[in-house]
């Protein structure tokens, strides 16, 4: 009987670099803005993909989505072997470890991809055709129920998470950009530039729309200046309410009291041709 070897996993190894708590900002929001879809799945698989050489993201993604999911199971998958090997210890009930990359190799369609610093060491031009495979891999959308289909996270935080911005896709593509920071660290909104995804990132240039957003929440947060002495919390919400009237903010001051503000990803996105869209064209 011929034996098949098990298929090579998509994809190369990074740093691996990973903190407990790292990535919070990041699962506070998704469990805010995306548990209904988990709890209304009939089988919530969450995928931590590419969780490091540490399995402290996967096992607390877990805990923060069953707080408004309890059905929600993760999976973490990670690319090196040796990894995986030493996340297995952690394995409890909702939660197991694969080596894998982006095939994602889970049983069906997960509700959640989070792809937490992964793509930052990638190339550019790598971005795209990642994106198209995830988003292909999500569970789908269901008209009949109201489902939107599952959810790709990828982004960007520094090394404890104070500082964070990641998009949101669905199975058509993109869909959100969210920056996320703690307040008392910031000396103007443009300090999360360090921060912006793969896809962003190279075009915080002049003539590009993120440049032009960012400019626009400095003159803003500088505008708002006077309400600092009610603390950071009151400028930012006073400095986000102010960008509503030129940039299509998706969320509201519930979300801004938590440091975060997210633009719908049109606004938002490179101009010409925008990744994961092949042929589609942003004017000039």
């Amino acid at each position: 009987m011929t034996v098949r070897a098990a298929p090579r996993p998509v994809g190369t190894v990074t740093r691996g670099t990973t903190n407990p708590n790292r990535l919070r900002r990041m699962d506070r929001w998704i469990a805010a803005t995306h548990g209904a879809e988990l709890r209304r799945a009939a089988d919530p698989v969450a995928v931590d993909l590419g969780y490091g050489a540490a399995p402290w993201t996967a096992v607390e993604l877990l805990h923060r989505l069953r707080t408004v999911a309890p059905r929600a199971r993760v999976t973490g998958v990670e690319i090196e072997p040796a990894r995986v090997a030493a996340a297995r210890p952690y394995e409890r009930e909702g939660l197991v470890f694969l080596r894998g990359g982006f095939e994602v190799p889970v049983a069906g369609r997960p509700v959640l991809v989070r792809a937490a610093n992964v793509l930052r060491q990638y190339d550019e031009d790598e971005v795209a055709a990642v994106w198209r495979r995830l988003c292909a891999r999500l569970a789908p959308a269901d008209p009949a129920t109201g489902s939107r289909g599952g959810l790709l996270v990828e982004g960007t935080c520094d090394e404890i998470g104070r500082r964070h911005v990641w998009v949101a896709l669905g199975p058509e593509g993109p869909r959100t950009v969210t920056f996320a920071t703690r307040l008392g660290s910031l000396e103007h909104p443009s300090d999360l530039a360090e921060r912006l995804p793969k896809a962003l990132i190279h075009r915080n240039v002049p003539g590009e729309p993120v440049h032009a957003f960012l400019r626009d929440f400095d003159r803003a947060w500088a505008a708002a200046a006077p309400y600092a002495s009610y603390g950071a919390r009151q400028r930012w919400i006073r400095a986000v309410r102010d960008l509503t009237a030129d940039w299509p903010v998706t969320d509201g001051p519930g979300r801004w009291r938590q440091g975060e503000v997210t633009v719908r990803w049109e606004a938002l996105a490179p101009r010409g041709r925008l990744p994961g869209h092949p042929g589609r064209e942003r004017s000039p």
